[in-house]
């Protein structure tokens, strides 16, 4: 598959879930703690963002947007992993350039389809 995904998450139990998660189905995955760490993390090629709202330093929102700015990752794929539910945070987030969306707690299977249709 050699499919990488930069999951990032201030919670390091919910990156370690992520991780574990998708690394069992295959995927490559970059942890990253905040926004800021995860521009700092980000490689080519990237298949996937899977980001929180919420975090210190850079929220997921600032990080979409930054992501977005770049021409190496105008066009990839992030999703927002979030306790959020909110109708305005996710058009926010859409407006910002996220992909699709998943609300907190999640059940691993639901990540890898989610996963597995954002790429196709």
């Amino acid at each position: 598959m050699n499919q990488t995904i930069l999951a990032v998450d201030d919670s390091a139990t919910v990156r370690q879930v992520v991780a574990f998660t998708l690394q069992g189905a295959g995927y490559n995955v970059i942890q990253a703690k905040d926004g800021k760490d995860a521009l700092a993390k980000a490689v080519e090629p990237l298949s996937l963002v899977i980001t929180d709202l919420n975090m210190p330093v850079l929220d997921g929102i600032g990080l979409i947007q930054q992501l977005r700015a770049h021409p190496t990752f105008k066009y990839v794929p992030i999703v927002v992993l979030t306790t959020e539910s909110d109708t305005v945070k996710k058009q926010a987030a859409r407006s910002a350039g996220a992909t699709g969306w998943i609300v907190k707690p999640f059940n691993p299977e639901q990540l890898v389809a989610v996963v597995k249709k954002v790429l196709g």
